[in-house]
């Protein structure tokens, strides 16, 4: 499950990825809105099995990572809620500011790399 989360999330990063690239072009259009959508259901998903994933049996402790499945479950339910704030400002017609798509790259990114690093370790 914990594997099948990593990928889910990997994908919604490389998706997160291509999506930032096509909205801070000078000059272009904004991505469109199911780009975007496809992307927050992919994360939200991934998100989910992550919740599944840490209900099973503890994994890292020896080597201390035990808590890097919580953190980076924490990283990327952040990067979510700054993905909603995204998500209501483009529903008002406003242009996404590149903070807030840097704060939720931010997060997001975070928290994979401390997946990975949980994912890899136990």
């Amino acid at each position: 499950m914990l594997n099948a989360a990593f990928v889910v999330l990997g994908i919604a990063v490389l998706l997160g990825g291509v999506l930032a690239v096509l909205h801070l072009r000078e000059g272009a259009a904004p991505p469109p809105l199911p780009f975007g959508a496809l992307h927050g259901l992919i994360a939200i998903a991934g998100l989910a099995l992550l919740a599944l994933a840490l209900r099973g049996p503890p994994r890292g402790v020896a080597q201390g990572t035990g808590s890097f499945g919580t953190i980076a479950a924490a990283l990327i339910g952040m990067a979510a809620l700054v993905g909603l704030m995204q998500l209501a400002a483009r529903l008002r017609g406003r242009r996404l500011a590149g903070m807030l798509i840097g704060i939720h790259a931010t997060l997001a990114v975070g928290g994979f790399v401390v997946l990975l690093a949980y994912v890899l370790a136990g």
